[in-house]
């Protein structure tokens, strides 16, 4: 392959790959896109200090990593971008995906113009704060971050993004032309992630949750549960995630103080084939999403809950638009109210008390995905989005 076979490209400041569902995206879209254009160059942040040379990633898929390092954000978001900004500077393309204003700003300096795709999972002007607290108090940050957002959106020829709860925020609130928006929700590879019915055991009870530690996701809540449902039978939690010591420490020591220190294990994020056994594993998983800014205006999609839909274990979610949209109450999934303990616990002991709606609920959330949350499925709706633009193989040959 030569740089000359490229002229759509995908650009993202994110690791890939890695074990997040984020890097499950990036890998699924450049898939897509590389098999209908012929080929796709993929640029992301490297995972050290150093750029990782062009490597055939996957077929048609030329990787590039560069360097993303500084002791703050703002410092590995700029050295990014120089480094972004070099390699763009000698190449053309037709069409150019982006997920965020880290790496879309540079392009909006471009000449020729490529036609720009926005893929919004989320903005840093709402998710910010979640990870950095002081960011909220900043305003002339959030001031600076709302028009770089609304740069790159006025800019991008077409909008993709997973949710229709962030399609409604997009055009209520930013101002976004619903016609220029495409929601695509996320999807599951079904040969990774395939099915076992949910163990019928009467021994412990064993629950999960797996994803960022995050405030939004609402972790804490898991711990609550157990302990409610740990006075009425015995069970063990698992936590799966990516979070820092102190986050991690935090978790612990919660669970001591309730009582609970010994039925909970807080692991490190694996790839997907070691997360299907733990699925396969579990009587239950558990994504109590909070209400927030972040999950009720800005929206999102759930990659958990997909992957948990699919694998067959049953799924006990808080009752959110976003994750309405991927299923149906008590036949895909179990919800409760958000930020309920009660509510979250007694779900665990109705599933518990009762394997027959366990085993309904998992078959039919694996029929439901398969009939509409896969890869393919979302792949061919991008590359459709990409054709009403008038951008197709034939066009980049």
């Amino acid at each position: 392959m030569t740089q000359a076979d490229f002229r759509t490209a995908y650009l993202s400041f994110d690791v890939v790959p890695a074990p997040k569902g984020a890097a499950t995206h990036i890998e699924a879209f450049a898939r897509f896109l590389a098999e209908a254009f012929g080929g796709l160059d993929l640029v992301t942040a490297a995972p050290g200090r150093e750029a990782i040379p062009p490597v055939e990633r996957w077929p048609g898929v030329l990787h590039t990593a560069l360097p993303a390092t500084g002791p703050s954000l703002i410092d590995r978001v700029l050295c990014f971008r120089r480094a972004l900004e070099r390699w763009l500077h000698p190449r053309r393309f037709q069409a150019i995906q982006f997920r965020s204003i880290f790496e879309g700003l540079p392009l909006l300096r471009l000449a020729p113009a490529p036609r720009l795709v926005f893929e919004v999972n989320g903005l840093p002007s709402i998710e910010l704060k979640y990870h950095y607290p002081r960011a909220a108090d900043d305003r002339e940050l959030n001031v600076k971050l709302l028009s770089q957002e609304q740069a790159c959106l006025n800019a991008a020829s077409l909008i993709v993004t997973p949710s229709s709860v962030t399609a409604h925020y997009l055009a209520s609130q930013r101002g976004v032309p619903p016609e220029k928006i495409a929601v695509i929700p996320n999807g599951v590879d079904l040969r990774v992630f395939c099915f076992h019915p949910p163990p019928r055991r009467n021994d412990c009870f064993r629950l999960l949750y797996f994803g960022t530690l995050a405030p939004w996701q609402g972790v804490d809540l898991t711990i609550r549960a157990l302990t409610q449902v740990c006075q009425q039978a015995p069970a063990v939690l698992a936590i799966i995630g990516a979070g820092s010591r102190r986050r991690i420490g935090a978790l612990l020591d919660l669970a001591a103080k309730l009582g609970v220190g010994g039925r909970l294990q807080v692991l490190p994020p694996v790839s997907q084939p070691e997360l299907l056994q733990h699925l396969h594993q579990s009587d239950a998983v558990l994504a109590p999403l909070g209400i927030n800014d972040r999950n009720v205006v800005q929206g999102c999609c759930p990659l958990k809950i997909l992957e948990s839909m699919a694998a067959g274990t049953p799924v006990i979610s808080s009752d959110l638009p976003v994750v309405r949209e991927l299923g149906r109450d008590g036949e895909h999934f179990l919800l409760v109210k958000p930020g309920s303990v009660d509510q979250l616990a007694q779900a665990v002991l109705r599933l518990r008390s009762g394997p027959q709606l366990a085993s309904r609920v998992a078959l039919q959330a694996r029929a439901h995905v398969e009939a509409t949350h896969t890869w393919e499925r979302a792949g061919a709706a991008l590359v459709a989005a990409y054709a009403q633009l008038g951008i197709s193989r034939s066009s980049n040959a």
